[in-house]
């Protein structure tokens, strides 16, 4: 299914604000409140909305740091990218992971109180695991953009 315009309306609406009623979407959109229920039902069956979820302030929750770890495994094994992937998922500092091409296997996004406590997650979590060969570790200084919201228009 590939959404049209109208579903891409909603579908920017939901990203803004997921609280948003039907009633209100549906008068931003100039529709009815059926017809938008109807759509919404749909995208969500569809798979398009993955689901629905609250973005809580990092900082305001003591997560103040945000640090971004490029990983290499010590073998281009099968098990190796398993044992990995199945650790990392279980890893709540872990925000996103991702395998990626070029000269490192994988690309973390991990977020922790402070430096000490990255310093803790390395030693005792990370560096840990027997498939990591090499970490490098780079820290967020400053966000320029936050946004999960995909175009969709």
């Amino acid at each position: 299914m590939q959404p049209d315009l109208t579903d891409r309306k909603i579908l920017e609406l939901l990203q803004q604000n997921a609280q948003m009623t039907i009633k209100e979407i549906a008068a931003h959109i100039n529709l009815s409140v059926t017809p938008v229920h109807e759509r919404i039902r749909k995208l969500e069956k569809e798979g398009i909305i993955d689901k629905y979820v609250g973005l809580l302030n990092r900082r305001k929750l003591g997560k103040a740091l945000i640090v971004y770890c490029n990983i290499t495994l010590d073998k281009q094994r099968k098990e190796s990218f398993e044992d990995f992937n199945e650790a990392i998922v279980k890893m709540s500092e872990v925000l996103e992971c991702s395998i990626v091409s070029g000269n490192f296997d994988y690309m973390l996004k991990i977020v922790v109180e402070d430096a000490e406590a990255y310093n803790q997650f390395y030693q005792h979590k990370l560096s840990a695991l027997k498939s990591v060969l090499h970490i490098s570790s780079y820290f967020v200084i400053s966000e320029i953009k936050y946004t999960t919201a995909i175009s969709v228009v």
